[in-house]
C-alpha cells in the first residue's frame, strides 16, 4: 500500500493515462510528460503593460539619425491608423547601452543587473502578436486566446504535469506594482474550463503573503481536522448525487489549505537566508523589497516543487513620461530579476528552472500622437507596438548568451526570425517535456489547446 501510494505521487500508479484523453479532469499530484523534459519548474516574470525594448533591449543607431523626422512610409503600409500615419515622428531612445558578458548582448543603462546575466540568458528580439490593446494581450500571452474562460499557462501545465509539492499549490500568483493592476486583472491566472483546483493561488505582495494562515482562538488541529472531515464527507456524498466534478476540486481545496497551514509558515519566513542573499535580491532597499520579496519567494517554492510560478509587475504603459517611469520600474524590477537568476544558478536549480521575463507587447519607435505629449523629452512616451519586441529566457532547455531574432533598422517590424506568442508558448511546453499539439482538453464539443491551432517549438531557442 506504502509503494502504490509513492508510485500514484510519482506518476506511475494505473489511471495516470494519456494527457490526450477527452475530458479527463481527475487531479493528480504528479503526471508523466510527453518526453523526457529539460525543465521541471517555471517562474515567470510577466511585465504587463509593454516594457519598451527600444529604450531597454534593442539599440537603433538609425534611429538616431532620423529623430524628430516622419517615419517612412515604407514602415507604415500594413498600419490601419490614419492618426499615427498623419502625424508619427521618430523618437530615438536616450538611453546609452553596454556590452555584456562573452556574448556581447547589449542592455541598456536602466538594467545594469540583468545586464550581468548575460550569459545565462536568451535575449528573443524578434517577438510578435496579433493584439494591440492590453487586456486581448495579455489574454493572449498568459492564455493563447483573446478571449476570456480560457485557461492560463499555469493551469495548463499544472494540469499536465501535476506539482512536485504536497503542501503548497502547484501554481502559485504574486503580484507587485508601480501603483496600478494588471488590466486583465484575474482572469491571466484563470484555470477556465480546467478544474478550478488549476486556477493559480495568489499570494498578496504586501504584509503576509498569505491570509488566515493561523487558526482562530479556541480552534486547535484537531477540531480544524475534525471540521474538514464533516466538509469532505458532506460533499462526497453531494459529489455522488450530481456528479459535478467541482466538488471534487472543492474537497481538493480544503485539503490543500490545511496542509498549507503547516507548509507555508515555513516558506515565508524569510530568516533562514543568509544576510547576503537579503541583499542581493534589494530586501534591504525601500524600493526593490516589494519585487524582491516575490523573487525569492519564487525561489523558494521552486526549491519545494512548486510547478509554476507566476510574477506580475504593472505597469509599464508608458504613453507619457517614458523615461520617468521606466527608471522607476527597472529600479524596482532589475536587481531582483537578476538576483533570482543568479541565486538559482548558484543552487543548481536553474537548469532545471525556465526562467521567463516578458511584457504583452512592446512600444512604438515613434512618439505617442493620441495623448498629447508632443515631443518635449520629459514628457515624450511611445505607443503599442505588437510587431516587433523583446522577451527574455534563462534556465531549462534553453541555449544562454545568444540573441535571436532581429527588428529592421527602425525596430518596428521583426525581420529575422519572427516569433509568435504561440511559438514561445510551443517552445516552453516543450522545455516541461509536454507536446503543445497533445495537452488538449475537451470542452463544449471540441478539444482545446493553449496554442490555439497554431505554435511551432522554436528550435534556435533551445540549449
Amino acid at each position: 500500500m506504502a509503494l502504490a501510494s509513492l508510485l500514484s505521487q510519482d506518476g506511475y500508479a494505473s489511471g495516470v493515462g494519456d494527457l490526450t484523453t477527452p475530458g479527463s479532469q481527475a487531479p493528480s499530484p504528479s503526471r508523466q510528460p510527453h518526453f523526457t523534459p529539460r525543465a521541471k519548474n517555471v517562474i515567470f516574470l510577466f511585465m504587463g503593460g509593454g516594457p519598451s525594448q527600444l529604450d531597454l533591449f534593442d539599440p537603433k543607431p538609425e534611429m538616431q539619425r532620423l529623430h524628430g523626422q516622419p517615419v517612412p512610409e515604407s514602415f507604415l503600409q500594413s498600419l490601419a491608423d490614419s492618426v499615427i500615419k498623419g502625424g508619427a515622428s521618430v523618437m530615438a531612445s536616450p538611453r546609452k547601452f553596454t556590452r555584456y558578458g562573452e556574448s556581447g548582448m547589449e542592455f541598456s543603462d536602466f538594467l545594469p543587473h540583468l545586464g550581468t546575466c548575460a550569459d545565462d540568458l536568451c535575449m528573443v528580439r524578434s517577438m510578435f502578436t496579433t493584439t494591440s490593446n492590453h487586456d486581448p494581450g495579455q489574454m493572449l500571452f498568459q492564455c493563447g486566446t483573446t478571449q476570456f474562460g480560457h485557461p492560463c499557462m499555469g493551469s495548463w501545465v499544472t494540469w499536465g504535469l501535476g506539482s512536485e509539492s504536497q503542501n503548497l499549490p502547484g501554481f502559485v500568483v504574486l503580484l507587485s506594482n508601480s501603483g496600478k493592476g494588471l488590466d486583465s486583472g484575474s482572469a491571466a491566472w484563470s484555470s477556465g474550463f480546467l478544474p478550478s483546483n488549476y486556477r493559480g493561488v495568489t499570494f498578496r505582495g504586501q504584509g503576509s503573503p498569505i491570509l488566515h494562515l493561523d487558526s482562530p482562538p479556541g480552534v486547535d488541529s484537531r477540531l480544524q481536522r475534525s471540521r474538514l472531515d464533516a466538509l469532505r464527507d458532506l460533499n462526497s456524498r453531494r459529489s455522488a448525487v450530481t456528479g459535478d466534478p467541482e466538488i471534487e476540486s472543492r474537497i481538493a481545496a480544503y485539503e490543500l489549505a490545511y496542509r498549507m497551514q503547516i507548509a507555508a509558515p515555513e516558506l515565508v519566513d524569510l530568516s533562514s537566508e543568509t544576510a547576503s542573499t537579503l541583499d542581493a535580491y534589494g530586501l534591504n532597499q525601500e524600493t526593490t523589497r516589494g519585487f524582491g520579496t516575490n523573487c525569492l519567494l519564487a525561489r523558494r517554492m521552486v526549491e519545494r516543487g512548486v510547478r509554476f510560478v507566476q510574477l506580475y509587475h504593472t505597469t509599464w504603459d508608458d504613453h507619457s513620461e517614458l523615461n520617468k517611469n521606466l527608471s522607476i520600474n527597472t529600479r524596482m524590477t532589475d536587481q531582483p530579476a537578476a538576483a533570482l537568476i543568479k541565486d538559482l544558478k548558484q543552487r543548481g536549480l536553474l537548469e532545471d528552472t525556465l526562467v521567463i521575463w516578458a511584457g504583452e507587447f512592446g512600444r512604438t519607435p515613434m512618439y505617442e500622437v493620441r495623448r498629447g505629449p508632443g515631443t518635449d523629452p520629459e514628457r515624450a512616451g511611445r505607443d503599442h507596438h505588437p510587431f516587433g519586441f523583446t522577451v527574455l529566457l534563462s534556465g531549462g532547455g534553453i541555449r544562454s548568451g545568444q540573441i535571436v531574432g532581429s527588428t529592421d533598422e527602425l525596430g518596428y517590424h521583426a525581420a529575422e526570425d519572427p516569433i509568435h506568442v504561440h511559438d514561445l508558448q510551443a517552445t516552453i511546453l516543450h522545455c516541461l517535456g509536454l507536446d503543445h499539439s497533445r495537452l488538449t482538453f475537451r470542452h463544449q464539443g471540441r478539444d482545446f489547446r493553449l496554442t490555439d491551432v497554431a505554435g511551432h517549438v522554436q528550435q534556435k531557442l533551445l540549449a
